[in-house]
């Protein structure tokens, strides 16, 4: 998520006066993004769970199209042959919730999980593009200081979605499941997707800044902007201490990429194979009640703790809580407790842990590998590689657990964030400076 155009980078953009105030629009946008994005990365995998597919399977193709998302900063600087930045994200969220209402269709044909796959491919790769637009609208639109001041918004809301999916339409699912079977209730979930994104994409074309992009000698035709991707990468591959940074970046997501995957499954797996054996209403129910309050405060309260304490300082912090989920997730493995309200207490508590530690990547890519000339170039590059993380982890999570089983999965996923710790030490966590002092 999160990623941004790299010609804007190069040649500005212009601002005129906001019109209206960023919490108009920063949470809505944010919203946006996020939900395409959990449609392929969490929705999709508990429809399949429903309809039978294995682990590794769901793991395995949810990952592969999670790739949309780790490329996209290479035909990112494209997007500015586009004038204006607010129709380029109008456009493809209307193009999105057109997708996921075509998911819903294609549940009542044969071959469907092919045509399940190929959807969600057409829908990763139109929402992998909209988040470039809409960063860099973000970008150009706020100043440095209200980019920090929002980041937990942006954050909050990206993530809301996720739990608004989990919770209102996971629910509706388990619902619909026992009174008009599997395929027709996923059906009528979909096509709720896709209404709230086309809905969201007509909310946008009043709510959003109408920030252009300045067409320079760079941007004016195909070669010249390829011109400018080629000493874009360049630059960003001869920032200093890059490798680390890069190994950071990865190592950050590895166990958030095999918890978000693995996560869910166990509280739907049966007793008997170490699971939960919760019902699809159950965890709809869990999650969208004390984990989307959870979540939602965490966030936003992380973006504030980042910007009292300074990013160096709370790293460590946003490491750890970051890691809350694992802990929580081990104890539910090992306890087996049967009662709702005290897994939705710790879901609760591993949600809070996830919002609050997951800004300290964000302001990490946006503050010291994006600093310098090509900043919103270079934001795009490094939430390629923070995306790349928790697409490879997440696509061997699920023969990892299959492996392993539940317990000792979550032990292994404890053990995957000690790395990252390690990095603090050693990775540059403020903005590099010229010989001037200048970023």
């Amino acid at each position: 998520m999160h990623e941004v155009s790299t010609a804007a980078a190069a040649v500005g953009t212009t601002k005129p006066p906001a019109a209206r105030h960023p919490l108009a629009w920063v949470p809505t946008l944010y919203l946006a993004q996020g939900l395409p994005f959990y449609a392929v990365a969490l929705i999709a995998g508990l429809m399949f769970k429903s309809m039978g597919v294995p682990n590794e399977q769901i793991a395995r193709w949810t990952g592969l199209l999670g790739f949309a998302w780790v490329f996209k900063a290479l035909w990112s600087p494209f997007l500015e042959l586009a004038r204006s930045k607010k129709r380029a994200v109008v456009t493809f969220q209307l193009l999105g919730g057109a997708g996921l209402a075509s998911v819903a269709l294609a549940l009542q044909l044969p071959g469907w999980f092919a045509l399940c796959i190929a959807l969600l491919a057409v829908v990763s790769l139109a929402s992998a593009t909209h988040d470039i637009a809409a960063d860099g609208l973000y970008i150009a639109s706020l100043s440095a200081k209200q980019q920090a001041a929002y980041a937990g918004w942006q954050g909050a809301f990206f993530n809301a979605a996720k739990f608004l999916s989990l919770g209102g339409l996971v629910i509706l699912a388990g619902y619909l499941e026992k009174r008009i079977g599997i395929a027709p209730a996923w059906t009528v979930v979909f096509a709720l997707l896709g209404a709230a994104l086309v809905a969201l994409g007509a909310y946008h074309t009043w709510a959003l800044p109408g920030t252009l992009t300045v067409r320079t000698a760079q941007t004016d035709s195909l070669g010249s902007i390829a011109a400018t991707l080629v000493d874009v990468i360049r630059a960003f591959f001869a920032k200093k201490g890059i490798w680390l940074g890069i190994l950071f970046i990865i190592l950050f997501r590895a166990s958030e990429g095999q918890i978000q995957t693995i996560g869910p499954l166990f509280l739907r797996d049966a007793r008997a194979v170490g699971g939960l054996g919760l019902s699809t209403a159950e965890v709809g129910a869990v999650y969208g009640t004390a984990g989307t309050v959870a979540f939602l405060v965490g966030s936003i309260a992380g973006g504030y703790f980042t910007s009292w304490l300074g990013l160096r300082r709370a790293m460590p912090w946003l490491i750890l809580a970051m890691n809350l989920p694992n802990l929580v997730f081990w104890y539910l493995s090992a306890a087996q407790p049967e009662s709702l309200p005290l897994i939705a207490t710790a879901l609760g508590v591993e949600m809070f842990g996830y919002g609050f530690g997951f800004v300290g990547i964000i302001l990490f890519i946006m503050q010291v590998i994006a600093s310098g000339p090509y900043q919103t170039a270079h934001y795009a590059l490094g939430s390629g590689f923070m995306q790349l993380g928790f697409v490879l982890f997440k696509m061997v999570s699920g023969d990892i657990q299959q492996a392993l089983g539940y317990r000792h999965f979550f032990l292994w996923v404890l053990a995957c964030a000690v790395p990252v710790l390690v990095l603090t030490r050693f990775v540059r966590l403020e903005a590099e400076t010229n010989s001037q002092g200048q970023v």
